[in-house]
């Protein structure tokens, strides 16, 4: 039996010192969470500790005032808690995207009450977790309650997103349209950077991207490829011109052949529609996603991942700025590390050979405090506008040359003093 209430309602069963999960990105529960916040505005508890990879919109319960009453946990920085964990009013739990839904699963994390966004019933009694599945199904599976605002605008989104009502406590209707996010034309710094790493596409290979301009631009010139496929964690706007051309049809993958394979998405209107009851693509848990052991089984996996800053070793940081957290770790290890064990595979990272201030974002060392995601032993391919170098199996000599060699023209000068500062005058020595 469905059991329809209110949110004020819902919300009554949460009590201090519960921990909340919330569904992520494109279906964060906002009608759930304003009538949540309701009751923290009355005191009604303390210390709710509120657990979720990365939401879209408002996020009050990260604000300065509601200190002492909410407990932000994210398991990735995103824009709308990025000052308040800054300042330390929310914080962050450092974990590869993979091993989120593992510590929901093994206990580490105890879920007492998940709120998320559902499709309507159909008439089988399911409902679907629509664009984000992620480690919201491992919520849904382990919480002691589970809330669910039913919204006719979330996708018919096949894969492990297919729960049964049964999963479900509590069913608030409210209908308002997903968060959509619109491509911004790109810039030539970006379509350089796709160009550079489009190259390195192969026919058939198997594609994880991210959303922005660089995944966008790589994913404009691969329009004369053919036969490839995409495992990714996430997929956006960008895809679906390849797809409706037959660009990307995934024929040639080892595992879900024929199937587009995401763990959440974040796009248009277009995308969303896009989705909606369409057997081509799989919404996946993301221990399916981002597992190494399943992304290896697919051959040529091309994974594109960028960064925030790379010394001259090949140590990426991606999460921080120094010792202010910026993002998370998120699937950059898992994908850098399945696609180097993949068969023909490429680990990417494409990133800007400088900031939009000018700043080399290539530097002798890493800043203090500065995270280290991908290890000098991870690295493979690095791209910038400038080029692309691989870096794999290199000396750290080797690798300060290349590396240097696709930074911005007006630092190498000062790059190669630094090198050779570090590694002596050997280091101009070229067999």
């Amino acid at each position: 039996m469905i059991n329809f209430t209110t949110a004020e309602e819902a919300v009554k069963v949460i009590k201090t010192n519960d921990r909340v999960h919330l569904s992520s990105v494109a279906v964060t529960p906002h009608h759930l969470i304003n009538a949540m916040m309701e009751r923290g505005k009355n005191k009604e508890f303390k210390n709710v500790r509120i657990q979720h990879i990365h939401t879209e919109g408002p996020a009050p319960y990260a604000d300065k005032q509601f200190e002492g009453t909410f407990q932000v946990e994210s398991f990735f920085v995103g824009a709308n808690v990025r000052k308040q964990t800054q300042a330390g009013y929310a914080d962050y739990i450092p974990v590869f995207l993979s091993e989120t839904q593992k510590l929901i699963r093994q206990g580490h994390l105890n879920v007492n009450v998940a709120m998320v966004m559902v499709s309507p019933p159909d008439k089988h009694g399911f409902v679907s977790l629509g664009t984000s599945v992620d480690a919201t199904l491992a919520a849904v599976e382990e919480a002691d309650v589970v809330i669910a605002q039913v919204n006719k605008f979330v996708p018919r989104a096949w894969g492990d997103a297919m729960i049964s009502s049964r999963n479900i406590d509590y069913f608030v209707e409210c209908d308002e349209p997903l968060v959509a996010h619109n491509n911004a034309p790109l810039s030539d710094l970006e379509i350089a950077i796709g160009k550079n790493v489009a190259s390195l596409v192969e026919d058939g290979a198997c594609l994880q991207m991210g959303i922005g301009g660089i995944p966008n631009a790589v994913l404009a010139e691969l329009g004369n490829h053919k036969n490839l496929g995409v495992h990714s964690e996430m997929f956006s706007d960008g895809l679906l011109p390849l797809v409706e051309s037959g660009v990307v049809n995934c024929k040639e993958k080892q595992i879900d052949k024929g199937k587009i394979v995401a763990s959440f998405l974040m796009g248009s209107q277009e995308l969303y529609d896009f989705v909606d009851d369409n057997p081509m693509v799989a919404m996946m848990d993301v221990a399916h996603t981002n597992g190494i052991h399943v992304i290896r089984k697919n051959k040529k996996v091309t994974a594109i991942n960028s960064a925030l800053s790379i010394d001259l070793t090949g140590q990426v940081c991606a999460d921080s700025i120094g010792t202010t957290f910026y993002s998370g770790v998120g699937g950059q290890i898992d994908f850098i590390r399945g696609a180097g064990h993949s068969e023909g595979g490429k680990p990417i990272i494409a990133m800007p050979s400088v900031t939009g201030k000018g700043i080399s974002k290539i530097s002798p060392t890493l800043m203090e405090g500065a995270g280290v995601v991908t290890t000098r032993a991870n690295m493979h391919w690095l791209v910038t506008e400038q080029g692309k170098v691989n870096l794999y199996g290199k000396t750290l000599q080797e690798r300060a040359r290349k590396i240097i060699s696709i930074a911005h023209p007006d630092h190498r000068e000062a790059l190669e003093k630094a090198a050779f500062d570090r590694f002596g005058s050997h280091y101009y020595f070229v067999p």
